[in-house]
């Protein structure tokens, strides 16, 4: 086997003098994966794909990356530009491809028509119109099909678009700052900035990945935030804002409110009086009943859907993160802490709601990860019963 490329992303060793099959399976899968992330943000509801192909030779031929936009599958950009030095060849991919014709042909048969003979694709689609069904087509083909490889990484590069179709809603990532004794701001009523400037951008970064941005009223009040993703980073669609807001009580003349016709602003609500929703839906916010009110995640979940709405970044306050936590609504979890003790009996803790009768009970984290951000630090994780 020849040397592998010298494009391979920092970070990923390997012994290029080696006979290894796993090691060049590994570094092509690796490839797909960084090729898939270029379409963060420009996807959704879909899958972030990404397929490299090389020639029987073992020479990199053929990338590509799935924008949604751009209606192409990754397969079929990364074949059309490895032309006939495919055939014979292996298609590294970081998800199954599909069987059915959808928008555009199954990309199981581009694959059996350009004479690939091996696909390595760590995850199967969790799309019931796909699962499973790639593979056996590519197999029946006489392809060899390796699955496997990178699965956990695979799986968190799509773990928005897994949870869509396992779980039937929004991924859900709670992401809260702080300080270190867990307090959000200085008291009930004030607005306070805690995080640096470096870990500011990384907040953006995360808006980046998500469909929607979630706080409660109490935070849309007091900090009559923008809620917008000024990351620079190109996006498919606005990011759309959700209130939580039982009574109602956005103020017309704040920013959610009078920026709602340049951005999706949804307001969920139990609150139909007409005296009360007129100013607001004449400035664009769209006003949702929920009955039972806008803590029903269920019925919040189920129009989000509606609006393929797949992902949601939950940003505070206290008492809506805690709904989150106690409804075992959290997908993902991620404290930014700055260096700062605040103290006092009237400054809110980072998760209200009823919290956990036990220890047993409490809410645990697995599969951390902690990075410095300038002063501050992130500490990301999921939930260890996910």
């Amino acid at each position: 086997m020849e040397v592998l490329p010298t494009i391979l992303s920092p970070g990923i060793e390997v012994d290029t003098d080696s006979s290894s099959l796993d090691d060049f399976d590994v570094a092509g899968s690796y490839l797909a994966l960084e090729l898939a992330k270029q379409g963060v943000g420009r996807v959704s509801p879909n899958p972030l794909v990404g397929c490299i192909v090389y020639s029987p030779g073992s020479e990199l031929v053929g990338r590509g990356t799935y924008i949604k936009d751009e209606i192409e599958h990754a397969e079929v950009i990364a074949l059309k530009e490895a032309g006939v030095a495919a055939r014979g060849g292996t298609a590294y991919v970081s998800l199954e491809p599909h069987a059915h014709h959808g928008k555009t042909p199954p990309c199981t048969d581009v694959l059996i028509e350009a004479g690939i003979k091996r696909v390595v694709a760590p995850i199967e689609d969790p799309n019931p119109l796909v699962s499973g069904k790639g593979f056996q087509k590519l197999r029946e083909a006489g392809i060899e099909v390796v699955t496997g490889i990178l699965a956990e990484e695979a799986a968190k590069l799509n773990e928005k678009f897994i949870c869509w179709h396992k779980k039937k809603r929004p991924f859900v990532h709670l992401k809260l700052a702080m300080s270190l004794d867990g307090r959000i701001s200085l008291n009930t009523s004030v607005s306070t900035g805690l995080s640096s400037g470096s870990a500011l951008k990384r907040v953006h970064e995360l808006r980046h990945e998500y469909d929607a941005i979630l706080v409660g009223a109490n935070t849309a009040l007091i900090d009559n935030p923008n809620l917008t993703d000024r990351s620079g980073l190109p996006r498919r669609r606005p990011l759309v804002r959700i209130v939580l807001d039982n009574s109602l009580r956005l103020p017309k003349e704040h920013t959610l409110s009078t920026t709602a016709n340049e951005t999706p602003t949804l307001v969920f609500t139990s609150n139909i009086d007409p005296l009360d929703t007129k100013p607001l839906t004449d400035l664009g916010v769209q006003v949702i009943p929920i009955p039972g009110g806008p803590r029903n995640f269920a019925e919040v979940f189920d129009e989000l859907c509606r609006r393929e709405i797949q992902s949601v970044l939950v940003e505070g306050g206290s008492e809506v993160a805690g709904a989150f936590v106690d409804a075992k609504l959290v997908d993902k979890v991620t404290f930014i802490m700055s260096p700062m003790i605040i103290g006092g009996r009237e400054a809110p803790i980072a998760i209200g709601g009823k919290g956990a009768a036990s220890v047993a009970e409490a809410f645990r984290l697995k599969d951390l990860t902690i990075t410095q951000l300038g002063p501050d630090v992130e500490i990301t994780g999921y939930p260890s019963s996910n």
